[in-house]
């Protein structure tokens, strides 16, 4: 709880205020926090890419999460891992791996099918045409 509060409250803050900093007057000012990240680099879309990933992150989070998904997303993750076990340990051993700063990713890529990618500091998935980020873990 502490660390996750701390996150919260330090860093995803920072990331906010900053923004809210570099944004005024240019031409990022106005835009989606997604048309920033796609469009933006540097300190902008560094805060951006932060501030999305962090948000996206809490969402992934559940007080009485776990469990095996069911439905659509358990046939895909079947069709691409094997298994919901094979996945867990897929995603685990790609998170250990993932060095520093640092998120692993569960996308569905623009043919459908899903991957486990990792990206370092504000690296976001919003940046791969045709990725859509389905759970996150941050490093």
């Amino acid at each position: 709880q502490e660390t996750l509060e701390y996150h919260h409250g330090k860093h995803h803050n920072t990331y906010v205020v900053n923004l809210n900093n570099l944004v005024p007057g240019t031409e990022f000012e106005g835009k989606s926090l997604e048309e920033i990240i796609k469009t933006s680099t540097g300190g902008v879309f560094n805060n951006a890419a932060q501030i999305w990933n962090h948000t996206f992150y809490w969402h992934c989070l559940s007080p009485n999460g776990g469990g095996e998904p069911t439905g659509a997303l358990a046939d895909a993750i079947t069709k691409a891992f094997g298994s919901f076990a094979e996945f867990k340990d897929a995603f685990t051993k790609s998170a250990i791996g993932n060095f520093g700063s640092s998120w692993t990713w569960l996308v569905k890529k623009a043919d459908g099918s899903l991957a486990i990618v990792n990206t370092s500091n504000a690296g976001c998935p919003l940046t791969e045409a045709g990725t859509t980020p389905l759970l996150t873990v941050d490093l």
